[in-house]
């Protein structure tokens, strides 16, 4: 149906939230709509063409609701169930939090930008941003000489570079001396990385660190030794040795910021008593409306695909293609890890969708309709078509958006 229709049906409804929603999409475009059992709804996206061609799902009775266990595309069994009590509690404060605000939908959000009051929204999220951050640097300031580790790990694009410099900033202000070190830096030599199925390099298998020459590190940092700290050369595939040394003080925290922090594997050698794992994603509590839920991995794409542009000189077709290869690393090297923190910190800012739709949609425009992820941009303009665009020049410096969008007061760091 056209969106005229559509509003005659939500003004006979009263329903002013999703009436809200549809001003914000162009007046040509149609919407598709499903009846079931007589009710019919607008959903976002396709959607089975009957409930019977669903035959394998499973219902899990959670907390107060259910979990819809399903297949993925192409697979013929149900992947078991795993519990993430920590994940869902940080999910469920931020959604409480958002729903207090009155911001938890792209409706509300739009009305925000249209009354001209984003700019308290944005003031809000970043101080409590800001509130949780200090809190974690509090906490690991009141552990006194037993935490000299911090590990920060999370999927792509949840801004754990941003988050990392604005800890360290935090715990300046408590007295200690945070000294970053690179992951990466510990690259096994090229000659020695793992290889996928398909004979490429596997940069994000654990196995492509020197687990051994990072935990002797470790351990020799934390005993108050001198290390010569390397620094891998990606072009050249090897390690190399530029002068730099650290000793710690007594004062001194290191920040290891790096996919693999939560794996054990990675710290063997340090007591679980002197260190500190935090887990870093952007689950955002946002939905264009009560029936139609933003997937927090959209969100982290647009992110990323803003990201890469801006910095990495890579187009959306580029980063579309490496998406579900991104995905399955973490699938596999992060997720399973990610209760195993001893903090988790949620990213995601309740505006960030309005900022991110004015880099994000040009880019995916650009996407050529022979190439295979041009459904998946078609998608996420569909879902940029729902929100009214919000300015950059709102948000803070020190914001973890920046990270992405540019302007950053790290740039010289990230």
């Amino acid at each position: 149906m056209n969106k005229k229709e559509a509003e005659k049906i939500l003004c006979e409804r009263n329903e002013a939230d999703r009436l809200e929603l549809l001003h914000a999409i162009d007046d040509d475009l149609l919407l598709t709509c499903y009846t079931l059992k007589g009710h019919m709804e607008y959903f976002f996206g396709p959607m089975l063409p009957d409930c019977g061609y669903l035959k394998l799902f499973e219902l899990i009775n959670y907390e107060n609701g259910i979990v819809i266990n399903y297949p993925e595309t192409g697979q013929n069994e149900l992947d078991v169930f795993v519990d993430s009590p920590k994940l869902n509690k940080m999910f469920h404060e931020m959604e409480e939090w958002s729903t207090m605000l009155q911001c938890n939908t792209v409706a509300k959000l739009n009305r925000i930008i249209k009354e001209d009051h984003a700019g308290v929204i944005i003031q809000v999220a970043e101080a409590l941003h800001e509130k949780k951050i200090a809190a974690i640097a509090d906490e690991i300031t009141d552990k006194g000489k037993d935490v000299h580790l911090v590990l920060i790990a999370g999927p792509s694009s949840s801004g754990k570079t941003t988050f990392a410099q604005r800890l360290s900033i935090q715990l300046v202000v408590n007295g200690l001396r945070p000294v970053p070190i690179s992951m990466d830096d510990y690259y096994k030599e090229r000659l020695n990385t793992p290889r996928k199925a398909d004979g490429s390099y596997d940069f994000e298998s654990v196995e492509a660190i020197d687990l051994e020459l990072f935990n002797d590190h470790l351990k020799r940092l934390l005993a108050g030794e001198t290390v010569k700290i390397p620094k891998y050369n990606f072009r050249t595939g090897l390690r190399e040795y530029r002068g730099r040394e650290l000793t710690l003080s007594d004062n001194s925290v290191l920040i290891v910021e790096g996919i693999h922090g939560l794996n054990e594997r990675i710290s063997a050698v340090v007591p679980a008593r002197n260190k500190l794992k935090v887990y870093i994603s952007a689950l955002t509590p946002m939905s264009l409306d009560d029936y139609n839920r933003i997937q927090t991995t959209d969100m982290r794409l647009l992110r990323r695909l803003v990201r890469d542009s801006q910095f990495r000189s890579h187009d959306a077709l580029m980063t579309l293609k490496l998406w579900d290869d991104v995905r399955r690393g973490e699938e596999k090297y992060i997720f399973p890890f990610q209760e195993e923190a001893d903090i988790i910190f949620n990213t995601t800012l309740v505006y960030e969708f309005a900022v991110l739709k004015k880099y994000a949609e040009p880019l995916l425009q650009g996407v050529p309709e022979t190439e295979a992820v041009y459904t998946n941009a078609q998608r996420l303009l569909g879902l940029l078509s729902h929100v009214t665009p919000l300015d950059k020049e709102l948000i803070p410096k020190n914001s973890i958006l920046r990270e992405f969008v540019g302007g950053s007061a790290f740039k010289e760091a990230l």
